[in-house]
Order: structure tokens, then C-alpha cells, then sequence
């Protein structure tokens, strides 16, 4: 299932044609991020799924989701944490004119791009480079690496001990 927190996103349009599943839970229909979370994970539980891919998916989730679905959590984010968590990540890059930066996917725990990471790859920060011009290659990154670990991740292959990850 493809799950959104706005009804108008791209990934759910996507999947309908796949003919994939499809669920809103409005983040403006709760009163707060915990009864948010709360819902969100009931939708996930009631597709049967059991794990969680987030991609896009700019919320922070409260123990209540993360709890719910512990080490089963993988979110991909724009630059080799621990360097420059957040939603800002290729401004921040650009901002500490670094030379490299790239893409992460990590397990999800209870801070924000913190859990055990499970891959990286570097992308090269080019003289000229814009927030925009950067975050088209990071996402060309993102594209070849996230299905990799998303498959292990479905096979079973991706073991978690402490903030160590085997992939077997």
C-alpha cells in the first residue's frame, strides 16, 4: 500500500496506475502529531504491511508510529548523516560549502535522521552547484539506492545490532 499524509500527492497517483493500494491520513484531520501517528500506523497495520518504506514523507513521526513497527522503519535522506539531519540537508551542504555530500537510507528511530544507517553513497557538491541542480543528482542517488536496500530489507537480509547493520 501507498500511504500519504496529503491526498494530492504524486506517489499515489503513481500507484493507482500500478494498481497498487492506496490510503490518506490528513495530517489536518488530527489535533495533534501523536493522534497523527497514532492513525497513520493503524492504516499501516490494517494493510497488513510489516514494514514501513517512507520516502517524501516530511512528518516526524512520535514513538506511537515507531514503536509500533520497531527496526521496520527505512527512510532515505539527502546527505551522508550524521552531517546535516533535518529538511534543509542540501542547503545546509551548500551553505558549509562542502565537497561531498550524498544519500543515506536508515533504519527510523525516535530522533530525527538518527537511526542505524544502513547504506550510503557519496555525491560530488560541483562548483556552480544550486540547491536545486544538487538535489537532482542526490535524487538520481536516491533512485539506484533505495531499491537496492528496500530489497534486502524485504528479504530479511539486513540485520540491526546497535547502530551496526549487516546485510546478509
Amino acid at each position: 500500500m501507498v500511504l500519504s499524509d496529503r491526498a494530492g500527492a504524486y506517489a499515489l497517483t503513481r500507484a493507482v496506475v500500478a494498481g497498487i493500494e492506496t490510503a490518506v491520513v490528513g495530517w489536518g484531520d488530527h489535533p495533534d502529531r501523536d493522534t497523527f501517528s497514532s492513525a497513520l500506523a493503524d492504516a499501516v497495520e490494517q494493510s497488513g504491511a510489516k514494514g514501513v518504506v517512507m520516502a517524501g514523507f516530511m512528518r516526524i513521526l512520535t514513538p506511537t508510529f515507531i514503536d509500533r513497527f520497531p527496526g521496520r522503519i527505512l527512510n532515505v535522506h539527502p546527505s551522508l548523516l550524521p552531517s546535516f539531519p533535518g529538511a534543509r540537508a542540501v542547503e545546509h551542504a551548500l551553505e558549509h560549502r562542502v565537497k561531498m555530500t550524498g544519500v543515506t537510507v536508515h533504519f527510523v528511530d525516535e530522533e530525527v535522521d538518527h537511526g542505524p544507517i544502513i547504506a550510503q553513497v557519496e555525491v560530488p557538491v560541483l562548483p556552480g552547484d544550486t540547491v536545486e541542480s544538487l538535489h537532482s543528482r542526490i535524487q538520481i542517488a536516491e533512485h539506484s539506492l533505495y531499491p537496492v536496500v528496500v530489497e534486502a530489507f524485504v528479504q530479511g537480509r539486513l540485520t540491526v545490532d546497535g547502530r551496526d547493520v549487516a546485510w546478509g
